[in-house]
């Protein structure tokens, strides 16, 4: 199910704006990002706790819109901008953005060099130009442009033991998926990666973006959705 790939490529393209061109305010439902061409513009946007921010953009960098979060976005009277973008989400998204040192309060990319910058323009502008593509082969690009993302940007972060973290909740999520039919708890997941309750609810919330049993919840709606398109069986 859609829902619970790595990762999904919702839209994409390019635009050059009219001066002073803008869309908003608007709360988006994946994750969005704009790498900026040319020209300037600026971002409104609110942080987590709800204050809003004023930030002014020109060529080479980038901002990134979360879900759920009101933005406002406009071109430059004079120079106005003109940007690719991409839409996406998934099970890692929040964490590669993370890795990126990107979010609702820090929505602002800039590349350790212009080379490297430009770098993440033409990934995002191959996936623009390749619309006849396989979906499969799009998700590949999006992948490369992830990596470019969290590898070029001035703000990332330096992970320590991640892919041990990563073994957890794939363990976690596989043990989900094939037991969600039965009744499942905290500290049966918990036992599953070995590991102590409060410290396992903590990193699978950090890594998934929601509670373990939201998780779970939201994998039986899925199957539930799944068998209603796929069987005849009642709703029962």
């Amino acid at each position: 199910n859609e829902n619970f790939l790595d990762l999904r490529l919702y839209q994409y393209g390019w635009e050059q704006c009219a001066p002073l061109h803008s869309f908003g305010p608007f709360v988006r439902n994946h994750y969005l990002f704009h790498y900026v061409i040319s020209g300037q513009g600026k971002l409104d946007c609110e942080d987590v706790e709800g204050v809003t921010h004023t930030y002014t953009l020109g060529e080479g960098e980038g901002f990134l819109i979360c879900p759920e979060q009101v933005t406002t976005y406009a071109a430059h009277k004079a120079a106005p901008w003109k940007y690719v973008w991409l839409e996406f989400d998934g099970l890692r998204a929040a964490e590669y953005i993370d890795s990126a040192g990107l979010g609702p309060s820090q929505p602002i990319y800039r590349p350790l060099s212009q080379a490297q910058g430009d770098g993440l323009r033409d990934r995002m502008l191959y996936i623009v130009e390749h619309t006849e593509a396989s979906p499969l082969h799009l998700i590949g690009h999006l992948c490369l442009f992830l990596d470019g993302l969290m590898t070029t940007s001035a703000t990332r972060r330096e992970l320590k033991g991640g892919q041990l973290r990563d073994f957890y909740i794939q363990e976690a999520i596989t043990y989900m998926e094939r037991n969600y039919p039965r009744e499942i708890t905290i500290e049966d997941l918990a036992d599953v990666c070995k590991l102590n309750r409060s410290y396992f609810s903590k990193i699978f919330k950090e890594n998934m973006g929601c509670p373990p049993q939201e998780f779970l919840i939201r994998l039986r709606l899925s199957k539930a959705a799944d068998m209603m398109k796929g069987t005849n069986n009642s709703i029962g």
